[in-house]
């Protein structure tokens, strides 16, 4: 890996990189991946879906972060627009305590760069 994207990826289409923050209902909340799990499996099965990942806050058990990332905005938008996306908008929100929060950016390259201050020589 490389400590940042290389020129091949800046010429190429930027990635959709997205970044959510979900407050579930303190009585879901150990639930959370079992609920969530046909919306992510069925997302992460999606062509153009490069990550999808869930993590639990260590300072708040009600709350899950997902991190996800599309090859473009024809990705994305495919994902929004998918039979899945729409289930969950009937499915997931009655287990949420609030509207998730969003940060959704176009980033170059389609990977992680590797976070050079902390590199493990090995």
């Amino acid at each position: 890996m490389t400590s940042g994207p290389g020129p091949d990826a800046r010429k190429a289409q930027p990635m959709i990189f997205i970044t959510a923050r979900f407050r579930i209902r303190p009585e879901d909340a150990d639930r959370w991946p079992e609920i969530a799990r046909p919306f992510t499996e069925a997302t992460r099965a999606e062509p153009g879906c490069l990550w999808f990942d869930w993590s639990r806050s260590l300072d708040d058990p009600a709350e899950y972060v997902l991190v996800e990332a599309f090859v473009d905005g024809d990705a994305g938008a495919a994902h929004v627009g998918s039979a899945h996306f729409k289930a969950a908008q009937q499915e997931l929100p009655p287990h949420l305590a609030e509207t998730p929060r969003i940060i959704n950016f176009e980033v170059p390259g389609t990977t992680w760069s590797e976070l050079g201050e902390l590199a493990v020589d090995r």
